[in-house]
């Protein structure tokens, strides 16, 4: 199961492709993961881009449509068609290990040249360079949360 820690910066060109990373390519092969098929979607929490390996992609779709009765249930029917709205997939190049990020997305959160991949764990966020660092929780916030997680174990 790969995982990705770290963050790195990239510009997207006139065409919407991005390198990407090393350091999130090598952690893909040394967890073994053969597969180079990425998903990438909007996030559902902010104005950034989500990137999940494939096998990643199908555990969480998976566990949120298992909580879902979209043949019964309206609602649950059109929040499963939004949740897989603008969902695609990308390989990297062979060449330089570029991907292509759809038109859509790119307006749809803000992007345009240069972007932060962050690496979440289980995912990777690709952000707008300047709303990236206003995304995060003031210091404070973030010890005061780490301090009542601590307090639940």
């Amino acid at each position: 199961m790969v995982r990705f820690y770290g963050k790195t910066n990239g510009k997207i060109d006139d065409k919407g492709r991005v390198v990407f990373p090393a350091i999130f390519r090598d952690a893909m092969s040394r967890s073994g993961e053969t597969d180079t098929t990425l998903i990438i979607k909007k996030s559902v929490h902010g104005a950034c881009l989500d990137l999940f390996t494939l096998g990643e992609w199908v555990k969480r779709s998976d566990k949120v449509m298992e909580s879902l009765d979209t043949e019964l249930n309206p609602e649950h029917a059109a929040f499963w068609s939004k949740y897989n709205d603008e969902v695609y997939q990308v390989v990297p190049d062979g060449k330089l290990g570029r991907i292509n990020i759809p038109e859509e997305l790119l307006k749809a959160t803000g992007i345009t040249k240069e972007v932060v991949f962050a690496g979440v764990g289980y995912k990777i966020e690709i952000w707008d360079k300047e709303r990236r660092e206003s995304s995060l929780i003031p210091e404070d916030q973030f010890r005061k949360t780490a301090a009542e997680l601590s307090h639940n174990k």
